[in-house]
């Protein structure tokens, strides 16, 4: 009976978030078959965060499709004491382009669009975002996630190089 509740906690802890529900057309032999396309963002808030994207034909199958696919594709980010990135990356996904940057503390989440929800619900605070290239929600979205899976720790730099934490900076 434990088990069962901590999985609903488990469960709750997870935020999830709808950026954007499309109606697409497929071109079949009778017609045009329509669909819904929903890109979702989950995250807990906590350093983990995932986008998916789903599609049926309705909006509310879309969004379940898409929790699931943003389930499967979850990845853990570092975060600082300032909840903010380690240092300054680049995302790419297709032509999207993501700048992110570590900002002061009290400064928030400075970005738009689909990278302002992926940030906040990673549990990012305080960063600096600017989308370059294209305009595509999905593709900034993906961008985002592919520059805070390159992140990496001081400690993992120096584990890394095979230094100790001391001596990474030494010339």
């Amino acid at each position: 009976m434990k088990k069962k509740n901590q999985k609903n906690k488990e469960e709750t802890s997870w935020e999830e978030r709808v950026v954007q529900v499309k109606r697409v057309t497929k071109v079949v032999k009778g017609g045009k078959k329509l669909s819904f396309r929903a890109i979702l963002v989950v995250g807990n808030e906590k350093g983990q965060i995932g986008v998916g994207v789903g599609k049926a034909s309705d909006v509310i199958g879309a969004v379940k499709k898409g929790v699931t696919d943003a389930k499967k594709h979850l990845i853990n980010i570092p975060l600082t004491k300032s909840l903010s990135i380690p240092h300054p990356i680049q995302g790419i996904s297709g032509a999207a382009k993501i700048i992110l940057r570590p900002s002061a503390t009290g400064s928030g989440v400075i970005a738009g669009g689909s990278t302002r929800t992926v940030l906040e619900l990673a549990g990012v605070k305080n960063i600096l975002a600017k989308q370059l290239g294209s305009g595509n929600t999905l593709n900034n979205a993906r961008a985002v996630l592919n520059g805070l899976q390159n992140l990496r720790t001081f400690h993992q730099t120096a584990k890394n190089r095979d230094l100790h934490i001391e001596h990474l900076y030494e010339k």
